[in-house]
């Protein structure tokens, strides 16, 4: 099914970190989006002035209703959530309302007023990342989410698939791997202030906002020691999105019209790698010497590789990601934390 490019599409969470890119990319390719954040996380700057704004919680199912009304909105990109892992461990019950139960509430908006198309911002924490080894990880690979966050987005790709099967909404499961970068026109990026993402961090380390980077263990069944991640820049994450929004082909193994497919490169790099490139990028960038890294135990539950087979969304939609190198997903970062930092310091 095709979604009608004159159609405004609903974004929630539109002011975030990937929903604010997901916003440019449909701009600039002549879409029309309206956003509705509760600004908990996300940053009412991130949003063109020219695109309808709402402040308010996805949860709230007549305000959805209402804005799906006035807008004559058909289809639906859900990214307002909460994404950090430690902090779900801490307070499970916040992420299984916030995650789980707010989705179903704005699901129930979506039926109630004949949503053709939803979606859904994934995680690759919904695997079981402890049995991938050094091979990719395919879509139909175990699931055996290993903490609250990873839960709370499984099941909501449960409900998704349940009211699929029950109605004529269709759905695009998009399960990211570990998303960083910023635009390249420096329009938006990640400002989240207490941000447990690796190339942030050390892009902070690097320009002094942070003492240090620590470094979770260095004896890893990996080629130097160190966990390996497959890093995807946002603005091809976002492009994907884009791709998902215009597909009308059989879907996910002939399955309606459905779709559930992971968001990586296919390759990853370890944690010294990226270190050393943001080593790199910050001598190039603003001529600073290597930043310090305190070694420490691992911490439980981190899987030694966890990379995307990326075979089926490059078949489906025909997705060509442009930014697939290490070099330009950091200095993209790098420049937008030091934008942030220069901002600060006005």
């Amino acid at each position: 099914m095709m979604n009608s490019p004159q159609t405004p599409v609903l974004i929630t969470g539109g002011a975030g970190y990937i929903g604010s890119h997901v916003v440019l990319a449909l701009l600039d390719s002549g879409r029309e989006v309206v956003v509705v954040d509760d600004l908990s996380t996300g940053r009412r700057e991130a949003v063109p002035g020219q695109v309808p704004f709402y402040q308010g919680n996805v949860g709230n199912g007549s305000l959805i209703g209402r804005i799906l009304t006035e807008h004559g909105c058909r289809a639906v990109m859900h990214f307002a959530g909460s994404i950090i892992v430690p902090e779900s461990v801490e307070r499970p019950l916040d992420y299984y309302q916030n995650n789980v139960v707010g989705s179903a509430r704005l699901l129930r908006a979506c039926l109630d007023n004949d949503i053709e198309k939803f979606v859904f911002s994934s995680t690759a924490a919904v695997y079981d990342g402890t049995a991938g080894g050094e091979a990719p990880m395919a879509e139909d690979a175990e699931l055996a989410p290993a903490n609250p966050y990873g839960r709370s987005k499984l099941m909501t790709e449960w409900m998704l698939r349940d009211i699929a099967a029950a109605s004529n909404l269709r759905y695009a499961i998009l399960r990211y791997f570990n998303v960083a970068g910023a635009d390249q026109a420096g329009r938006s990026g990640q400002y989240t202030k207490a941000a447990t993402h690796l190339i942030k961090r050390a892009c902070q380390a690097a320009l002094g906002v942070l003492p240090h980077m620590d470094v979770f263990g260095d004896d890893y069944p990996t080629p130097d020691g160190t966990c390996v991640r497959d890093y995807i820049h946002v603005s091809d994450l976002a492009q994907a999105h884009l791709a998902v929004l215009n597909y009308n082909g059989n879907g996910d193994r002939n399955n309606n019209g459905n779709l559930t497919l992971n968001c990586g490169y296919g390759h990853g790099f370890s944690v010294t790698q990226v270190l050393d490139m943001v080593d790199r990028v910050a001598r190039d960038m603003l001529g600073t010497g290597p930043m310090q890294r305190r070694m420490g135990p691992r911490r439980a539950g981190d899987a030694a590789s966890l990379i995307a087979a990326t075979s089926r969304i490059r078949a489906t939609l025909n997705w060509q990601p442009q930014y697939d190198d290490l070099l330009v997903v950091v200095t993209t970062a790098m420049a937008w934390e030091k934008n942030l930092m220069d901002v600060m310091k006005a």
